[in-house]
């Protein structure tokens, strides 16, 4: 099986793709008013921002910087596939000190860059899908439109039918909160 290589790998760090699991706490007696549950257990330290857990994770040897190599081996535990190059190149544009490595602040820019990319994508789908540029708004008009320049033949009422999914607020468009709210 052949794996493409990656055209911009960065966005695999944005924050939508990192999910956190915590274990629910359980008791193993009914507490009562003169048995109490135990009190929570309590971190003396806060858990840290999830650009900070993620890089001590792809930290794999615990120096507090990412290697290309680590960057390598991350990629390819989640079935991706990325050359020696596509690495030294992703870690030279963030690098902020010209050691080829990715210290922790290096890391977070690259995370923030993979955001801002991200929203400036969103955006521009957006305004592809409005009825009149700059309108601010996506109605059934503008959306049988777009399903045409993409090949599929839609009726006015099933566009209409599409943005009743997602118009919070019952103006029969999709705004581009609503717009957001649809894409994530």
């Amino acid at each position: 099986m052949a794996l493409s290589p990656i055209s911009t790998p960065f966005k695999w760090f944005s924050n939508t793709n990192l999910k956190l699991n915590l274990p629910r706490l359980r008791f193993k007696h009914k507490p009562t008013r003169s048995n109490p549950p135990p009190p929570p257990l309590l971190l003396l330290t806060p858990a840290p921002p999830l650009a900070e857990a993620a890089f001590r994770h792809l930290d794999a040897d615990g120096d507090g910087k990412i290697s290309g190599d680590e960057l390598q081996s991350y990629f390819a535990s989640v079935g991706e596939y990325m050359t020696r190059d596509d690495a030294r190149s992703l870690i030279r544009e963030f690098d902020g000190d010209g050691d080829l490595l990715l210290e922790l602040g290096d890391f977070e820019r690259l995370v923030k860059g993979g955001e801002e990319e991200e929203k400036e994508d969103l955006k521009r789908a957006f305004e592809m899908f409005e009825g009149e540029k700059g309108c601010g708004f996506i109605g059934p008009a503008g959306l049988q439109k777009m399903f045409g320049r993409l090949g599929y033949v839609k009726s006015i009422e099933e566009c209409m039918a599409m943005i009743g999914v997602f118009d919070v607020d019952g103006d029969g468009v999709i705004d581009y909160r609503e717009f957001l709210r649809m894409m994530t």
